[in-house]
């Protein structure tokens, strides 16, 4: 049973947080002159600013609260009646004050920073967790139920990831993808140590060399971008240095530039004019540089390599997964008491699940293979050796399903063989980590044997997050993973892409019948493939 004390701390850093919020888009709702937006956003802001009242003075906002949440009823019910009689009149009565003409909106994009719908909701989920973390220096004490706000706000971001990826923004995912990181490990480490989390070294400084260069790489879209991510490389850091208060100023001080980047992302949504904000600094700075050429927005970027996917590339937020889920093993041995649960399951496991879901969508079998299997054993062993479902029971029944794992991705180490130099010593390495999983499954780990891979594996998944990251941004220069080991005969040669070709047109058929005739059907004849293919595109149509 929660006290009233306990519950008067848990929820104002939340309600005060949604109530600045709604209160700033009551304003911008204002300079719009929308009315309907306007009583319910203030109404709503009022409404939470009076029930932190009502906490802390028992009936002082009672009523006023019921009356606030009733006018905002009243305001939906005018507002869903007026849109029905607008439908069924076909726009001939309209409810006055009901601006409900179809009008052509041109969302305002500031470089880097879209500011829409989407991306403010994402930027008011770190307002409340920003208040909620910063409480501390205001005498709150941190309760595991402040874990809630947390975790809603992990959610919401985990969607914001899949939204920026579909819409072809690789950066801005995985800056999303970081935040639910770092949302979950934060409420994991309140509900384990019930204070700011202070963790183990390695894991915060990998985290935070992880945030700089993904800053880095932002500014390409927007100055603002990469200053903004800059302040969670700070909270990294004071994580990492132990210090409760400096992380609690880092969060205060994310809570205030959070606030600004809200009202003008609300403001260019509804300015007619083209402001831009610190707009090109950096590709102007970047194009002074001889040896460095920024990608241009070419449209066949993120064509997919076979089928039609709708998503960007997520390579480079899978290779970070690892990243994090290798060195985290490192603060095992550093700390048993604060397990790298979150980081090996979520960073290394549920993640790159995804990742793997999106590379099949874009046609990459291989690597669509590479992060299931990955993912799959980072979240099994996470679940079995840190969460407590382990123990101290070790033999033969748990190594038989580590050595299943074992087979499998010796399978794909000889796949790569056949794509590059870099995948083949990836999958390798990891080879190397799941054998260290099967020593201490056995019992026979030798020490210091599981660091040392981990380090190894880390490293290189480091190394492929930066050639991922230049291919993603930079035209020139470009890291390399190398040449195919063996190369495949056939068609293409062994080609990174393979054909893409539209469904409904007469050359993609012709095209598609100049690849069957050399993939082994030389003695048909022409004319009979060509028909063939066209009967096959038209079933499958």
């Amino acid at each position: 049973m929660v006290s009233v004390d306990e519950l008067r701390l848990v929820l104002t850093p939340g309600l005060g947080a949604f109530s600045l919020a709604l209160f700033l888009i009551g304003f911008i709702a204002i300079l719009a002159k929308n009315v309907v937006v306007i009583i319910i956003s203030i109404s709503i802001s009022l409404a939470c600013a009076h029930q932190i009242a009502d906490l802390f003075a028992t009936g002082f906002g009672h009523t006023t609260t019921a009356a606030y949440y009733l006018l905002v009823f009243l305001v939906g019910v005018y507002f869903g009646v007026g849109r029905l009689l607008s439908i069924f009149t076909r726009g001939k009565w309209e409810f006055p004050g009901l601006d409900l003409k179809d009008k052509k909106v041109v969302p305002k994009t500031e470089e880097g920073l879209k500011y829409c719908d989407v991306i403010i909701i994402g930027l008011i989920m770190n307002l409340v967790s920003a208040a909620v973390l910063a409480s501390p220096l205001f005498g709150v004490v941190l309760n595991p139920i402040h874990v809630c706000w947390l975790w809603t706000a992990a959610a919401f971001h985990l969607v914001m990831c899949v939204f920026f990826f579909r819409a072809k923004d690789t950066l801005t995912a995985t800056f999303f993808a970081f935040m639910v990181l770092l949302k979950f490990v934060e409420g994991y480490n309140i509900i384990v140590t019930g204070h700011q989390p202070v963790s183990p070294l390695v894991s915060p400084i990998v985290f935070s060399v992880l945030f700089t260069i993904l800053a880095l790489f932002s500014c390409s879209k927007g100055l603002l971008n990469g200053v903004y991510q800059l302040f969670f490389t700070a909270y990294c850091i004071a994580i990492a240095a132990q210090s409760s208060r400096g992380a609690q100023g880092v969060q205060a001080a994310i809570f205030i530039v959070t606030s600004g980047l809200i009202l003008m992302g609300l403001f260019l949504m509804i300015s007619s004019s083209q402001t831009h904000i610190m707009h090109g600094y950096f590709k102007s700075l970047v194009s002074r540089i001889n040896c460095v050429t920024l990608k241009t927005n070419d449209k066949d970027q993120n064509v997919p390599y076979l089928g039609s996917s709708k998503y960007a590339d997520a390579e480079v937020l899978g290779h970070a997964s690892n990243v994090l889920a290798a060195f985290a093993l490192i603060d095992a041995h550093v700390d048993s008491v604060y397990t790298p649960l979150p980081w090996v399951v979520v960073g290394g496991g549920l993640l790159q699940l995804l990742c793997g879901l999106v590379a099949f969508s874009r046609g990459k079998t291989f690597e669509s293979t590479a992060f299931v299997l990955l993912g799959t054993m980072w979240a099994f062993w996470g679940l079995v050796r840190f969460g407590a479902l382990y123990g101290d029971v070790r033999g033969f029944n748990l190594a038989v399903g580590i050595i299943s794992f074992l087979l499998f991705n010796s399978l794909v180490t000889v796949a790569a063989l056949f794509l590059s130099v870099g995948w083949f010593v990836y999958i390798l390495t990891f080879q190397l980590i799941i054998i260290s999983f099967l020593l201490d499954a056995l019992g026979n780990l030798p020490h210091g044997y599981d660091i040392g891979v981990a380090i190894i594996f880390g490293l290189v998944s480091f190394y492929f997050f930066l050639a991922q990251m230049f291919s993603t941004t930079l035209q020139w220069p470009q890291i390399p993973l190398g040449r195919p080991i063996i190369k495949l005969s056939g068609v293409g040669g062994g080609a990174d892409i393979c054909p893409h070709v539209p469904a409904r047109k007469a050359t993609s058929v012709q095209q598609i019948a100049d690849i069957m005739k050399n993939g082994g059907v030389c003695g048909m004849p022409t004319d009979t493939v060509y028909v063939l293919v066209a009967a096959c595109t038209v079933l499958m149509q």
